[in-house]
Parts: C-alpha cells; sequence; structure tokens
C-alpha cells in the first residue's frame, strides 16, 4: 500500500526518457504556432483549391437584377419604337406636298362638269356681261385658275396628243382666219370640249376635229 505522505513522482513516459525526442516535439509545436500566426487571415486560396465558403454568395451577387433587366428591355424598346417615329414622320413630311397636290387635283377634276356648264352657256350667249351669273362664273374661274387649273385645246393650235383627244379628222378651210396660214402639221379646227390641266397634270384631253394643212 502506497504511504499518503510520500511525494508523488511525475510519470515519465519513453519520449520524457529520451532527452533530444522532446526537443524535437517542442520545437514542432514551436513552428506550427509560427507558421499560424505568420498566415493573414484574409489569404486568398491558391489557383484549382476548392474555394472559400463566401465565393458562392459573391458571384450570386454578380448576376443581373430582374428590375434591371427589365429596364434595359425597356430601353431598347423605347429607342426602336423612337427610330420608328423619326422614320414615319419623315416619310410624312416628304409625301406631304405630293398628297396636297393629289387632292387639290383631284377637287379640281370634280368641278369639271361645272365648268362645261359655264363654257356651254358662254357659247350659247347665257352670261352676258355685267349678269350676276357672269360674275360668279368669273370668279370661280379666277379661284380655280390660283389652284393651277388651266384651259387647254385652243383653235389653230398644233395637235398634241398628250393634251388632245382627236375626235374627228375635218377638211382644211384656207378662208378661216383663225387658222394659221403657215401650219405645215396637223391642226386643231373646232374644239369639241375643252381640256384642263393643272401644273404638268392633264386631268382631262380637250376633245378637237383636226385637219391636215394643204
Amino acid at each position: 500500500m502506497t504511504d499518503p505522505n510520500q511525494p508523488i513522482e511525475p510519470e515519465v513516459t519513453a519520449d520524457a526518457a529520451n532527452p533530444e525526442a522532446e526537443e524535437q516535439v517542442v520545437e514542432a509545436e514551436v513552428v506550427d504556432e509560427a507558421a499560424a500566426d505568420a498566415a493573414p487571415e484574409s489569404a486568398t486560396p491558391a489557383d484549382g483549391a476548392a474555394p472559400a465558403p463566401g465565393d458562392g454568395e459573391a458571384a450570386g451577387d454578380a448576376e443581373v437584377h430582374p428590375d434591371t433587366a427589365r429596364a434595359d428591355q425597356l430601353q431598347d424598346d423605347y429607342l426602336r419604337l423612337q427610330a420608328e417615329y423619326v422614320n414615319y414622320k419623315r416619310r410624312v413630311d416628304r409625301d406631304l406636298p405630293v398628297h396636297k397636290e393629289r387632292a387639290v387635283h383631284d377637287l379640281l377634276e370634280s368641278l369639271l362638269p361645272v365648268l362645261d356648264e359655264i363654257h356651254l352657256a358662254e357659247q350659247h350667249g347665257d352670261l352676258p356681261e355685267g349678269s350676276p351669273f357672269r360674275a360668279i362664273a368669273d370668279k370661280l374661274e379666277q379661284v380655280l385658275a390660283k389652284q393651277g387649273l388651266e384651259r387647254v385645246g385652243v383653235k389653230g393650235e398644233a395637235f398634241d396628243p398628250n393634251v388632245h383627244e382627236a375626235l374627228m379628222h375635218g377638211a382644211w378651210d384656207a378662208s378661216d382666219t383663225e387658222l394659221p396660214s403657215d401650219a405645215t402639221a396637223t391642226t386643231v379646227v373646232t374644239v369639241l370640249q375643252p381640256g384642263y390641266r393643272a401644273g404638268e397634270r392633264v386631268l382631262r384631253a380637250a376633245r378637237v376635229a383636226v385637219a391636215d394643212p394643204q
């Protein structure tokens, strides 16, 4: 039985009995502690090393937010719509004079039957000078002339198939003073129905009778 008053001697292991082995263990622990102290807290893993636990969260934050993608799409749609509007406005500005001229020509063409009645009234003497109807007819023709309307088809002018429509081919009357004496081409001898032109466009060709000079 062990005496309780006897001091307990420390247990000596195999390594403690060997001073060289104990020194090697102490040196290894010192080296490990020095390496741990020298390693930086924010050291990044080497290439090919496994990512740190926080790397996945950083990658997720780099993705485009849905609201940002929607805003980019709306901006692209706006720019495309703006370009289409600019092109449309250019086409409208370019075609506006053409449409305006066409509308005026259509209006003038619709008034040709009225002008034909006025012309027939003049031939039959139903529009004497100073009469109210004569004043109305003159004002109407003046207004239409400002819009570019011009009467074509005059007795004695050379036949032009672009503005004349020959309905009859008559004989040349040398005694008619309204016919040119030096005519060498087919000439209008009678205007059956006057024609009208607006600018370069012939609204209606004049219906005439022509003859060849002798």
